[in-house]
């Protein structure tokens, strides 16, 4: 049971190497050997990375969970020192871990974004020191509040442009209304009523019936047929065109 425990806790790699173990002991034997020693080109990579981490514009939420990664890998790399006396009343490992915890709320104080210089201050200047919990619960509300007041002021933002959009958009409607009572206009003069024939369309000046149908009327000979054409011409006997007979 407890090899079963071991194997799956443990990284795929790390796994590969102990699978051929009989023993329980034999495993943790190992890894102790390997892994349990501290290793100075891991602690100083992980210095370094520490130094390195910033928020850049995650949540406060991501940007903790990166510190505590390595804040709980430093502490296995980097164990504090213990006092082994028995009856020492120093409490050395409690300061350590008192200076400890100090060291990370500054960490995590010094990586948070400009937006947060307002609750940085407020927290450096608390007597007595927060602890790092109430640092990162203190952000978090920040972070909430400002996430709350930029989302009203989008929506805000976002109704007054529909609200400029929409009058825009009624005032063309009102100019194109107006262009279409011009046109309307324009449209009722055209169509009124001829007073020599009574349909509509066209003046008394332009009305075919009374100045007579073009060639290319249709129906032309139709509408011409019941019309009375002229027999002959009477004209006086003194009057002469040049060029004509009488006849």
């Amino acid at each position: 049971m407890i090899k079963g425990w071991l194997t799956t806790v443990m990284e795929k790699d790390i796994r590969g190497s102990v699978k051929y173990a009989n023993t329980a002991l034999e495993i943790w034997s190992d890894l102790r050997e390997r892994l349990g020693k501290e290793s100075a080109p891991r602690a100083y990579e992980l210095k370094q990375s520490l130094t390195m981490v910033r928020q850049d514009g995650s949540s406060v939420s991501t940007y903790y969970t990166k510190l505590r990664s390595l804040w709980d890998e430093i502490q296995t790399v980097l164990p504090p020192p213990r006092c082994n006396c028995g009856n020492c009343s120093c409490n050395v490992g409690k300061k350590m871990k008192e200076f400890r915890k100090k060291e990370q709320l500054y960490e995590f104080l010094m990586g948070l974004d400009t937006e947060f210089t307002t609750i940085r201050t407020h927290l450096l200047s608390m007597k007595p020191g927060p602890t790092l919990g109430e640092a990162y619960r203190l952000a978090s509300v920040d972070e909430q509040q400002r996430n709350i007041a930029s989302a009203k002021r989008t929506q805000t933002e976002s109704v007054a442009f529909q609200t400029g959009f929409q009058g825009k958009r009624d005032n063309n409607f009102g100019q194109q209304k107006h262009k279409g009572g011009m046109k309307d206009t324009k449209r009722s003069n055209e169509t009124e009523q001829c007073a020599h024939c009574g349909k509509s369309g066209h003046t008394r000046d332009a009305c075919f019936e009374r100045i007579g149908y073009p060639d290319w009327w249709p129906g032309k000979a139709k509408r011409e047929k019941g019309k009375p054409k002229v027999g002959c011409v009477e004209t006086q006997q003194n009057t002469t065109v040049g060029g004509l007979s009488e006849d």
